[in-house]
């Protein structure tokens, strides 16, 4: 057979205000130049499980201007997207069949939503793909697909995880390639749209197979820069120190998402500036303990975690690995005066980079489920607004005007020339005098596209 993938890639706000301010503010500039340059990670894994006896081409959606460059010689097409670019996958989907090649689709958004793919006449792949992809080649030779595939319980082994595709990709055209050490979050917060709802238990890939993923990428790009694909590095503290000791070894740089946990251990964070880590993304979400009351279901892990914010910041960055601070706006605990307490806290707390977007209801979530039984979505089934940068909702102690003028306006603020220069000065100033920074090489600035923030 004849496989084609294709990655829904390239996702864009339906805001156009903000989509304008994106390519003028040199600070929101830098910062987003990451997702959409990346490819699918989940694409390259299940090309990895394909015997070679079948031809597999990777595509991406965004350097396809019209439905009409598609190409059409596949027996099989599966593609990859994001809920917010979920309908015109459909589309994508529906010109492959209308030509009587069947089309897969799985991932995060059909797992939330089982049901929908049905109803455009494309294959739902329901929970993690790699247990159930050699039965849907199987019976697509057969000439025997099912409508429907679902794995079950989240139980497949990362240990048994394939060597992703990477061979597949022009390295001319990504500034960094995702590598997985984990899947699962030990937090499980209200909004979260990650692989928790592929699985209910934190995983983790044995070292030997990330290595072999790091040397395989460093064949084609001998000095990659590397984003690990995880909700939450780090959560084993062993495995990780491991693990980084064998990257100390490569001459990589690289970024991951954790959270503030990270700060507590200076072993850990040793190993980090000595492994080549620029910048880990941490998840903060807001400055006051009102709005991130109960946003972690668990044990309330979010609010709890709010006074050691500024320490752990310092700590974190004074080893010369940067910050990026993310916050939610709109959370039920935010008022009007959120965007100006966002604001002081970034400058008291000298983050290097920050990220503010819009709360988001992702299908299936427990926010999801919430907000549409308090009759607070906008509309059901807005898929095409879950891009982080539009809003879904209505929030609950202000209007939908004033979260977007009020975001707006501190979008200006912080991405301007003049505060995203005074943060990085600050960031370098204090370096000179930590006792934690012994650098291998000069902290790096990661550069990035305006757009691709809208992706993630």
């Amino acid at each position: 057979m004849k496989i084609g993938l294709i990655a829904m890639s390239g996702v864009r706000a339906h805001n156009a205000e903000l989509t304008e301010l994106g390519l003028t503010l040199p600070g929101f500039v830098d910062r987003n130049r990451i997702i959409a340059s990346m490819p699918s990670l989940s694409l390259l894994t299940i090309a990895g499980l394909t015997p070679r006896r079948h031809e597999v081409e990777y595509h991406e959606i965004a350097d396809m201007k019209l439905l009409a460059e598609l190409p059409t010689e596949f027996d099989l097409v599966a593609i990859s997207t994001f809920s917010a670019q979920a309908f015109e996958a459909y589309e994508v989907a529906q010109y492959y069949t209308r030509r009587g090649i069947p089309v897969v689709m799985g991932g995060l958004h059909v797992t939330s939503v089982p049901d929908e793919p049905s109803a455009y006449g494309v294959i739902a792949v329901v929970g993690e793909g790699e247990p159930l992809w050699p039965e849907i080649l199987a019976d697509a030779e057969a000439g025997k697909l099912k409508p429907i595939y679902r794995s079950a319980g989240g139980n497949y082994n990362l240990a048994e995880a394939p060597m992703p595709r990477f061979d597949l990709l022009d390295p001319a055209k990504y500034n960094r390639i995702t590598v997985q050490t984990s899947r699962g979050c030990p937090h499980k917060c209200e909004y979260c749209a990650s692989s928790i709802l592929l699985t209910n238990r934190y995983k983790l890939k044995p070292v030997d197979k990330v290595m072999a993923e790091i040397h395989a990428i460093k064949e084609m790009w001998p000095k990659p820069f590397i984003e690990l694909a995880d909700d939450n590095s780090f959560v084993h503290p062993t495995h990780y120190k491991e693990l980084l000791r064998r990257m100390a070894e490569e001459d990589l740089r690289w970024f991951t998402e954790t959270d503030i946990n990270i700060a507590k251990d200076d072993e850990m964070l040793a190993l980090l500036r000595d492994s080549g880590c620029q910048q880990i993304l941490i998840g903060l979400e807001s400055p006051h303990r009102a709005s991130l009351s109960g946003i972690e279901r668990v044990s309330n892990w979010k609010a709890r975690q709010l006074d050691v914010y500024k320490e752990a910041i310092a700590k974190i960055q004074s080893y010369g690995i940067t910050v990026n601070g993310c916050f939610i706006l709109g959370l039920d605990g935010d008022t009007p005066e959120i965007f100006g307490d966002v604001l002081e806290f970034v400058r008291d707390s000298q983050l290097y980079e920050v990220q503010v977007t819009f709360l988001t209801a992702f299908p299936n979530t427990p926010l999801y489920h919430r907000l549409k039984k308090e009759g607070r979505l906008i509309r059901d089934r807005a898929w095409e607004l879950c891009t982080l940068f539009d809003i879904n909702f209505q929030p609950r102690q202000m209007s939908v005007e004033q979260l977007q003028s009020g975001f707006l306006n501190l979008v200006k603020v912080l991405y301007s020339a003049e505060e995203t220069a005074t943060r990085r000065r600050g960031f370098k100033h204090r370096l000179k005098t930590s006792p934690n920074f012994h650098p291998r090489r000069k902290p790096h600035v990661i550069q990035v596209k305006a757009e691709e923030l809208i992706a993630a």
